[in-house]
């Protein structure tokens, strides 16, 4: 045995690997689970008893030996870069990837903020709503046409207690916060909502909307259209313009869709605006008074005016997003884009 551990000791530091591939030939030669170190190791519990610890001692140093050398040599074959990471302590760690925020959640960030500097408070409710708070309080009476408007996922079906429902928008936050707060109200009402579509780079079944409500003595159409106007030049620029056109909605009367001046193409006419230069991106219109008689203020004593937008379309028109699909794909590849966004 110690003579077989002498010969492996000169054949060990005669051997010099010259390039990557003879170096791991060393390894598999002498260190390998078939090598020869390992052969010897095999081999060390026929040695007599009283040879045991001497022997163990030099397959042990051989083995260490041979190990050594491995590393050694394993270093010189480093690319550089490698090299300096490997000796140099003052390089800086290898820190984990931060994420980054997804940009609907951005741009809801930056409505409340916009908003919140014109005295708005912010006020949120459940997704799942009865008929009430989704449908009636808002003059949506039984079999009224103004519900076909809306496909709405029901929970439960019932005559007796009123319907449960995926809430199909904000706007029953609106009745919740009515009922229980006096006037003056000025709040909006960030959330998910959802509707029974086709999914489409225009349409989904799930999307975020952000409502807007203002209650007090006084207020008119005019404070509606000013406030939009800040809103949007807040969001989209200093030279954004708006119209407001009318429209119908159950719950407000008289009521408008609002467009911005397309800021993709600036105005002159491209497939975002359908070549119109002009872009809608929310309704609005004035609390019908029979939405604040059922929530329980007065309407002969208070006006108020009401909007909401979509987070997708107004998040599409700021960063050129043409698919609705991608906000919830969770590719890495689209959310990577918008690392540093605050």
């Amino acid at each position: 045995m110690k003579e077989k551990i002498s010969i492996l000791k000169d054949e060990i530091l005669a051997f010099i690997p010259k390039n990557q591939d003879q170096l791991e030939q060393f390894r598999i030669q002498f260190l390998g689970k078939k090598g020869k170190i390992q052969d010897l190791f095999a081999d060390f519990k026929d040695v007599a008893p009283d040879l045991r610890k001497e022997m163990g001692v030099l397959l042990n140093d051989l083995k260490n030996n041979a190990q050594k050398k491995l590393d050694e040599f394993k270093d010189n074959f480093l690319p550089s870069t490698e090299k300096k990471l490997s000796t140099d302590l003052s390089m800086p760690a290898n820190f984990l990837e931060l994420g980054s925020r997804h940009p609907l959640s951005v741009m809801r960030n930056e409505i409340i903020n916009i908003f919140s500097r014109i005295g708005f408070i912010v006020s949120e409710g459940p997704e799942i709503e009865d008929d009430w708070h989704n449908f009636s309080a808002l003059n949506f009476p039984p079999e009224h046409p103004a519900r076909d408007m809306q496909d709405t996922f029901f929970i439960e079906k019932s005559s007796e207690n009123g319907d449960i429902a995926l809430r199909t928008h904000t706007s029953s936050v609106q009745v919740r916060i009515m009922e229980n707060n006096k006037p003056p109200i000025r709040a909006i009402f960030p959330g998910r909502v959802f509707r029974n579509e086709a999914i489409s780079a225009r349409a989904h079944c799930i999307f975020h909307q952000v409502e807007g409500l203002y209650i007090d003595k006084n207020v008119s159409f005019a404070d509606l259209k000013q406030t939009l106007l800040y809103f949007a030049k807040e969001m989209f620029g200093e030279n954004t313009s708006i119209r407001l056109r009318p429209s119908y909605f159950p719950f407000t009367e008289p009521s408008a869709e609002m467009d911005i001046s397309c800021s993709i193409c600036g105005g002159k006419g491209c497939n975002i605006c359908k070549y119109t230069g002009w872009v809608e991106i929310l309704g609005c219109g004035m609390v019908d008074p029979n939405v604040l008689d059922n929530c329980g203020i007065n309407s002969s004593e208070y006006t108020g005016f009401a909007f909401g937008m979509g987070i997708e379309r107004i998040t599409m028109l700021r960063y050129g997003i043409k698919d609705l699909r991608l906000f919830f794909e969770n590719d890495v590849r689209f959310l990577k884009q918008f690392e540093g966004v605050l």
